[in-house]
Protein backbone atom coordinates (compact mmCIF):
# COMPACT_ATOMS: atom_id res chain seq x y z
CA UNK A 1 0.00 0.00 0.00
CA UNK A 2 2.61 2.54 0.86
CA UNK A 3 5.80 3.39 -0.56
CA UNK A 4 9.63 4.47 0.03
CA UNK A 5 9.79 8.25 -0.22
CA UNK A 6 12.49 11.16 -0.31
CA UNK A 7 12.01 13.96 2.97
CA UNK A 8 14.92 16.36 4.39
CA UNK A 9 15.48 18.25 7.23
CA UNK A 10 14.59 21.87 7.77
CA UNK A 11 17.55 23.12 9.43
CA UNK A 12 20.33 21.49 7.27
CA UNK A 13 18.70 19.85 4.42
CA UNK A 14 20.26 16.64 5.62
CA UNK A 15 17.92 13.73 3.19
CA UNK A 16 16.58 10.69 5.26
CA UNK A 17 14.50 8.13 3.96
CA UNK A 18 10.79 7.03 4.78
CA UNK A 19 7.48 5.34 4.27
CA UNK A 20 4.28 6.58 3.36
CA UNK A 21 1.00 5.36 3.74
CA UNK A 22 -2.07 7.65 1.98
CA UNK A 23 -5.08 7.63 4.26
CA UNK A 24 -7.64 5.16 2.76
CA UNK A 25 -10.63 6.00 4.30
CA UNK A 26 -12.19 9.25 5.07
CA UNK A 27 -9.15 11.42 6.72
CA UNK A 28 -8.44 11.19 10.16
CA UNK A 29 -5.25 12.84 10.75
CA UNK A 30 -1.47 12.10 9.93
CA UNK A 31 0.80 9.87 12.31
CA UNK A 32 4.51 10.00 12.66
CA UNK A 33 5.28 5.83 13.36
CA UNK A 34 8.54 5.63 15.05
CA UNK A 35 10.44 2.45 14.61
CA UNK A 36 11.84 0.33 17.29
CA UNK A 37 16.15 -0.22 17.29
CA UNK A 38 15.62 -2.61 13.61
CA UNK A 39 14.42 0.12 11.52
CA UNK A 40 11.33 0.41 9.51
CA UNK A 41 10.78 -3.31 9.55
CA UNK A 42 8.11 -5.12 7.12
CA UNK A 43 5.95 -5.12 10.50
CA UNK A 44 6.30 -1.23 10.78
CA UNK A 45 5.58 -0.95 7.50
CA UNK A 46 2.60 -3.21 7.71
CA UNK A 47 1.55 -1.82 10.87
CA UNK A 48 1.39 2.02 9.15
CA UNK A 49 -0.77 0.43 6.15
CA UNK A 50 -3.01 -1.03 8.85
CA UNK A 51 -3.63 2.40 10.29
CA UNK A 52 -3.56 3.92 6.88
CA UNK A 53 -6.75 1.46 6.48
CA UNK A 54 -8.69 3.63 9.27
CA UNK A 55 -7.88 6.70 7.50
CA UNK A 56 -4.78 7.90 8.69
CA UNK A 57 -1.58 9.24 6.71
CA UNK A 58 1.38 7.47 8.25
CA UNK A 59 5.00 8.63 7.78
CA UNK A 60 7.67 5.83 9.12
CA UNK A 61 11.01 7.81 9.15
CA UNK A 62 14.31 5.98 9.15
CA UNK A 63 15.92 7.68 12.24
CA UNK A 64 19.26 6.10 12.40
CA UNK A 65 19.81 5.20 8.55
CA UNK A 66 21.93 6.94 5.69
CA UNK A 67 19.22 8.24 2.93
CA UNK A 68 20.28 5.56 0.72
CA UNK A 69 19.92 2.35 2.79
CA UNK A 70 17.44 -0.11 2.14
CA UNK A 71 14.69 -0.78 4.37
CA UNK A 72 15.53 -3.99 6.52
CA UNK A 73 13.44 -6.90 4.92
CA UNK A 74 13.59 -8.44 8.96
CA UNK A 75 12.17 -8.03 11.90
CA UNK A 76 15.02 -8.83 13.92
CA UNK A 77 18.62 -9.39 12.84
CA UNK A 78 20.25 -10.78 16.25
CA UNK A 79 23.69 -10.52 14.35
CA UNK A 80 23.80 -6.95 13.97
CA UNK A 81 21.73 -5.85 17.39
CA UNK A 82 25.42 -4.52 18.86
CA UNK A 83 25.94 -2.38 15.98
CA UNK A 84 22.42 -1.14 16.31
CA UNK A 85 22.56 -0.32 19.64
CA UNK A 86 25.69 1.57 19.54
CA UNK A 87 24.18 3.28 16.81
CA UNK A 88 20.84 4.21 19.24
CA UNK A 89 23.30 5.05 22.14
CA UNK A 90 25.08 7.91 19.75
CA UNK A 91 21.88 8.97 19.06
CA UNK A 92 21.16 10.04 22.84
CA UNK A 93 18.18 6.91 22.18
CA UNK A 94 16.55 9.73 19.47
CA UNK A 95 18.05 13.17 20.32
CA UNK A 96 19.94 13.44 17.23
CA UNK A 97 17.00 12.33 15.07
CA UNK A 98 14.27 14.61 16.21
CA UNK A 99 14.99 16.85 13.32
CA UNK A 100 13.84 14.13 11.28
CA UNK A 101 10.67 13.84 12.94
CA UNK A 102 10.02 17.15 13.13
CA UNK A 103 10.21 17.46 9.22
CA UNK A 104 8.05 14.13 9.04
CA UNK A 105 5.07 16.00 11.49
CA UNK A 106 5.65 19.13 9.34
CA UNK A 107 4.88 17.03 6.16
CA UNK A 108 1.63 16.26 7.69
CA UNK A 109 -1.68 18.01 7.60
CA UNK A 110 -3.18 18.21 11.39
CA UNK A 111 -4.00 16.82 12.88
CA UNK A 112 -0.76 14.78 13.77
CA UNK A 113 0.47 11.91 16.44
CA UNK A 114 3.07 10.19 17.14
CA UNK A 115 3.38 6.77 18.52
CA UNK A 116 6.88 4.51 18.80
CA UNK A 117 8.11 1.39 19.85
CA UNK A 118 11.15 0.60 22.13
CA UNK A 119 13.80 3.26 20.77
CA UNK A 120 11.10 4.81 19.16
CA UNK A 121 8.78 4.80 22.55
CA UNK A 122 11.87 7.27 23.73
CA UNK A 123 12.01 9.32 20.58
CA UNK A 124 8.07 9.26 20.81
CA UNK A 125 8.84 10.72 24.46
CA UNK A 126 11.36 13.15 23.68
CA UNK A 127 8.95 14.45 20.20
CA UNK A 128 6.23 14.95 22.85
CA UNK A 129 8.78 17.34 24.58
CA UNK A 130 9.93 18.98 22.43
CA UNK A 131 8.88 18.91 18.62
CA UNK A 132 6.34 21.57 17.74
CA UNK A 133 2.95 20.54 15.77
CA UNK A 134 1.88 17.24 17.18
CA UNK A 135 -1.37 16.99 18.92
CA UNK A 136 -0.66 13.78 20.73
CA UNK A 137 1.73 10.93 21.38
CA UNK A 138 1.58 7.20 22.15
CA UNK A 139 4.70 5.91 23.56
CA UNK A 140 5.19 1.83 23.75
CA UNK A 141 7.90 0.40 26.21
CA UNK A 142 10.49 3.07 25.60
CA UNK A 143 13.62 2.24 27.44
CA UNK A 144 14.98 5.43 28.28
CA UNK A 145 12.05 7.24 29.12
CA UNK A 146 13.57 7.59 32.39
CA UNK A 147 16.48 9.14 31.70
CA UNK A 148 14.43 11.84 30.38
CA UNK A 149 11.56 11.79 33.23
CA UNK A 150 12.71 15.30 33.98
CA UNK A 151 11.22 16.83 30.70
CA UNK A 152 7.51 17.37 30.19
CA UNK A 153 5.46 16.68 26.91
CA UNK A 154 3.66 19.64 25.46
CA UNK A 155 0.84 17.14 24.28
CA UNK A 156 -1.43 14.94 25.61
CA UNK A 157 0.78 11.59 26.11
CA UNK A 158 0.40 7.94 27.16
CA UNK A 159 3.49 5.20 28.08
CA UNK A 160 2.86 1.52 27.77
CA UNK A 161 4.83 -0.66 29.64
CA UNK A 162 4.88 -4.43 30.52
CA UNK A 163 5.12 -6.53 33.85
CA UNK A 164 7.75 -8.65 33.01
CA UNK A 165 10.02 -6.57 30.75
CA UNK A 166 13.54 -7.46 31.51
CA UNK A 167 14.59 -4.68 29.72
CA UNK A 168 12.86 -2.02 31.44
CA UNK A 169 12.86 -2.54 35.32
CA UNK A 170 9.38 -1.69 36.75
CA UNK A 171 11.51 0.92 39.11
CA UNK A 172 11.91 2.90 36.23
CA UNK A 173 8.15 2.80 35.33
CA UNK A 174 8.01 4.09 39.45
CA UNK A 175 10.23 6.51 38.46
CA UNK A 176 8.56 8.04 35.43
CA UNK A 177 5.20 8.01 37.62
CA UNK A 178 6.91 9.88 40.28
CA UNK A 179 8.00 12.37 37.96
CA UNK A 180 4.23 12.61 36.32
CA UNK A 181 1.91 11.34 38.90
CA UNK A 182 -0.71 12.90 36.19
CA UNK A 183 0.39 10.88 33.29
CA UNK A 184 -1.36 7.78 32.56
CA UNK A 185 1.02 5.04 32.58
CA UNK A 186 -0.93 1.66 32.05
CA UNK A 187 0.97 -1.84 32.84
CA UNK A 188 0.17 -4.87 30.85
CA UNK A 189 0.77 -8.70 31.50
CA UNK A 190 3.36 -8.70 29.19
CA UNK A 191 7.37 -8.40 28.43
CA UNK A 192 9.40 -6.23 25.89
CA UNK A 193 7.85 -5.44 22.53
CA UNK A 194 4.24 -6.86 22.80
CA UNK A 195 3.22 -5.40 20.07
CA UNK A 196 6.02 -6.39 17.81
CA UNK A 197 6.20 -10.22 16.14
CA UNK A 198 9.65 -11.36 18.51
CA UNK A 199 7.83 -10.38 21.67
CA UNK A 200 3.54 -10.58 20.33
CA UNK A 201 1.10 -10.34 23.34
CA UNK A 202 -2.22 -10.06 21.64
CA UNK A 203 -4.19 -9.19 24.41
CA UNK A 204 -1.79 -6.47 25.47
CA UNK A 205 -1.27 -5.44 22.22
CA UNK A 206 -4.74 -5.28 21.12
CA UNK A 207 -5.63 -3.21 24.20
CA UNK A 208 -2.73 -0.71 23.77
CA UNK A 209 -3.43 -0.03 20.45
CA UNK A 210 -6.64 0.76 21.62
CA UNK A 211 -5.98 2.98 24.29
CA UNK A 212 -3.77 4.90 21.06
CA UNK A 213 -6.96 4.76 19.28
CA UNK A 214 -9.07 6.66 21.30
CA UNK A 215 -6.32 8.90 22.53
CA UNK A 216 -5.82 10.17 18.80
CA UNK A 217 -9.52 10.29 18.71
CA UNK A 218 -10.39 12.51 21.82
CA UNK A 219 -7.53 14.83 20.87
CA UNK A 220 -8.29 15.43 17.20
CA UNK A 221 -11.62 15.88 17.68
CA UNK A 222 -12.19 12.50 16.21
CA UNK A 223 -11.73 14.05 12.52
CA UNK A 224 -12.77 12.05 9.49
CA UNK A 225 -15.74 9.99 11.32
CA UNK A 226 -19.15 10.17 9.97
Amino acid sequence: MGERIALACKEDGAPFAAYHAPPQEARRGGIVLLHAIWGVTPHLRQLADSLAEQGYEVIVPSLMDAADAEFPVEDTTPAILDARMAMGKATGWGVSTLPRVQACVDALQGPVFAMGFCYGGTTAWLAACRCEGLTAVSAFYGGDIAAYRDETPKVPTILHFGKTDSMIPLADVDAIREAHPDLPIYLYDAGHAFVAPNGHHPDSAKLALLRTSQLFHRSGGAKGEA
